[in-house]
């Protein structure tokens, strides 16, 4: 009955006139700010950060909040629109979003997409209220070694992410760890593998390199449409309805994927990024037509995008409950609960009752403004698919570019987005998959950090890696994965050799 009770206390202060106006401000606020490309929430709420300083608590938490699970929802609309990735947690939707978009089912593929994220972010909240002290004991239990283990497992599965060879894959993800590591090593001040540009001292900027790997190399190798192919859909739907079979393919993979997120979301620095990427991983295994993903499946929607969603809500829990920040978007969320005197941790939940239950309320009332605000607005998102090419693609280029150069006002970032366009239209024309990568230079920092933090705890005795229950059933985990990447590498060429045995007779 106290759960209840708390619950409705949650919904008295969220629904509060000048509370519920932030909270509606900070939606819409993270909707537009995530269908911009190239526009980060981290900057967003930077800027308005200051707002805080003359707001109630509740109201300020409120506001941000909807700016960051906002963005999430408006990510995935450039995603299936326009190939363009808000976040790394938004890339693996591109894999499937975008060739829907392209087959005209635009209007379905950005259906599910409010769907999913809304059902994902749903089973996020309701972890966080009936398991937040469960998951704050299961993220106690994770140390260097156990948070190395997971991430070798979530690159190995990313690696099984690339349509055709998994071999392209281990590759692609290799080349995002080297990636990943230049710039300033955090233990020893050391600039690596920089040749003398000072500008990468800081390393390669991330929003550069997805933009780069998937916007721009999709803008280069369409460049020159001509004739009837004007614009990026030919029969583009209107339609909010989804397509005959959509939601009964989709039901399972939400599930799933609001599952993942649900857990994964508490490990600071990994939740919605490994939630993303594991559940179209996950996905593409169950399915009995895995050749389907990657050419449009729906499921590559759905799965993802829940998962998202769900661990874009559970990442306030080690935040609020130990003042432990995931990201840099927590770390500005706990700034603003140390700007109004409130000291996040296990003591929180009794002390600011109000702050708490209010926020979690205003989670629910944010979601559903954001399912009443996209689907309305679902036709004219894939209406801008009519937009003639070349008018759609060199606007979105602006977009683009102003957004990068907004990071670190630095001009030199434009320039690598477009030598990174380059090197994406080079993947594309050589068939590899860029998800991978990207998947790679995200983990592979921390990866080594925790790598490095495992061996100094045990004087660098590797066996720590296999000594603690949770690292070794993740390690057991990637040897099992490893050997099926083999078998499934061996058997794709056999079944090469055969077609082309067949078809030489």
């Amino acid at each position: 009955m106290d759960l209840f009770d708390n619950v409705l206390q949650g919904f008295s202060v969220a629904f509060q006139w000048n509370n519920l106006l932030w909270s509606l401000f900070g939606v819409f606020m993270g909707n537009m700010i995530g269908v911009l490309p190239g526009m980060g929430v981290l900057a967003a709420i930077s800027i308005l950060l200051p707002l805080t300083y003359a707001m109630t608590p509740v109201a300020a938490l409120m506001m941000l909040a909807g700016i960051y699970y906002g963005a999430q929802y408006g990510g995935g609309i450039t995603c299936i629109l326009l190939n363009l990735p808000g976040t790394p947690s938004h890339a693996v939707t591109c894999l499937d979003g975008n060739p829907l978009a392209r087959k005209g089912k635009s209007g379905s593929a950005l259906f599910m997409l409010v769907m999913a994220s809304f059902v994902g972010a749903s089973a996020g909240i309701m972890v966080m209220i009936l398991f937040s002290p469960l998951l704050v004991e299961v993220a106690f239990k994770f140390g260097p070694a156990e948070y190395f283990s997971m991430m070798m497992l979530g690159l190995f599965a990313g690696a099984t992410l690339a349509k055709g060879s998994a071999v392209k894959g281990v590759a692609m993800v290799f080349l995002g760890l080297l990636l990943g590591v230049v710039g300033t090593d955090v233990n020893t001040g050391t600039i690596r593998y920089a040749f003398n540009v000072i500008e990468l001292s800081d390393g390669i900027q991330l929003v550069a390199l997805a933009m780069g790997l998937f916007g721009l190399a999709d803008f280069f190798a369409n460049v020159n449409r001509i004739g009837k192919a004007t614009t990026v859909g030919t029969q583009v739907k209107m339609s909010v309805r989804p397509e005959p079979g959509d939601i009964r393919q989709s039901a399972m993979p939400v599930v799933r994927g609001s599952a993942i997120g649900a857990v994964l979301g508490i490990l600071p620095g990994t939740g919605a990024t490994i939630a993303s990427f594991m559940s179209y991983a996950i996905e593409k295994r169950v399915s009995k037509t895995p050749q389907r993903f990657g050419n449009g499946a729906i499921e590559g929607i759905a799965g993802p995008e829940a998962a998202n969603n769900s661990a874009a809500q559970t990442s306030f829990i080690p935040t609020m409950s130990l003042g432990i920040p995931g990201d840099s978007v927590m770390a500005l969320m706990l700034g603003a609960l140390i700007i109004h005197g409130i000291q996040p941790g296990p003591q929180m939940v009794t002390e600011h009752a109000d702050l708490f239950w209010g926020l979690i309320a205003s989670f629910w009332i944010g979601n559903v403004l954001l399912v009443v605000m996209n689907l309305p607005l679902i036709g004219m998102w894939a209406r801008l698919l009519k937009v003639p090419y070349k008018y759609l693609f060199p606007s979105a280029l602006f977009f683009v570019c102003v957004g990068v150069y907004s990071t670190n006002n630095a001009l030199f970032d434009v320039g690598m987005v477009l030598a990174l366009g380059l090197v994406g239209y080079l993947f594309l024309k050589l068939r590899f998959s860029p998800a991978p990568l990207l998947l790679g230079f995200v983990l592979g920092p921390m990866v080594e950090e925790n790598f490095r933090r495992a061996l100094l705890l045990s004087r660098g005795d590797m066996a720590i890696f296999v000594d603690r229950p949770i690292s070794a059933g993740f390690i057991y985990a990637i040897g099992a994965l490893a050997v099926w990447l083999i078998f499934s590498a061996v058997r794709d060429k056999k079944r090469v050799r055969a077609l082309e045995a067949a078809q030489a007779r």
